[in-house]
């Protein structure tokens, strides 16, 4: 039979630890804590400011870049609705110039009759009054006249139809205006018809004999 085996005086012995998982203290007669209890109340608090603070700054990235995007689609969309406007009016006014323009042009045979009137002396009286208004509400709408004798000869608003040479002049120059040309704002409506005159260099004198 074997002995039981005694431990020497100098060997250290277990530490045994007895876990009392009991709720009611035997002692106190009360209802002890939870041991996790105990623990989290020796343990220090954590913090979530951090754990906020990003969440706010993702929401506020977000919303900046959506505000961002609308913006941009808000400008965009006032610019297009700018340029519309002004193409609108744009051609809006050109229509009514067009109209303008077209309605002078049918009057120009009128103006002509009465500028012959009045270079024959005829344009008197009551036809001179109406001559006069009519010229003034044509030249209201934006219809004017051009073409003047001794002005330069320019082949975009003047047609020649007659050309001579003079040492008078330094270039080709208008000498007569046989029918008045008419402009409606940028708009050329008639060429006029005009004599053109260019330089001609003046002859040299013939050399004298001596005796």
């Amino acid at each position: 039979m074997t002995e039981p085996r005694h431990a020497a005086p100098d060997e250290e012995q277990p530490q045994v630890v007895v876990d009392d998982r009991r709720r009611i203290d035997p002692e106190m007669g009360e209802v002890r804590p939870p041991a996790h209890a105990a623990d989290e109340e020796g343990a220090a608090p954590v913090s979530e400011e951090p754990v906020v603070a990003e969440v706010v700054d993702e929401v506020a990235a977000e919303l900046k870049t959506q505000l961002d995007e609308r913006t941009a689609d808000l400008q965009r969309l006032t610019a297009e609705y700018a340029n519309y406007r002004k193409r609108v009016e744009r051609d809006r006014e050109a229509v009514i110039n067009n109209a303008k323009a077209s309605v002078a042009s049918e009057l120009l045979s009128v103006l002509d009759d009465v500028e012959r009137a009045a270079a024959h002396g005829d344009l008197t009286g009551a036809f001179k009054a109406v001559a006069d208004k009519l010229v003034s509400t044509l030249a209201k709408t934006g219809l004017e006249p051009f073409a003047h004798e001794g002005e330069a000869f320019d082949p975009s608003v003047h047609e020649a139809v007659q050309h001579s040479t003079s040492p008078d002049v330094d270039g080709p120059t208008v000498t007569a205006v046989l029918r008045r040309g008419y402009t409606f704002g940028d708009k050329l409506v008639r060429p006029a018809l005009v004599a053109v005159t260019d330089h001609e260099p003046a002859p040299s004198a013939a050399p004298t004999e001596e005796n």
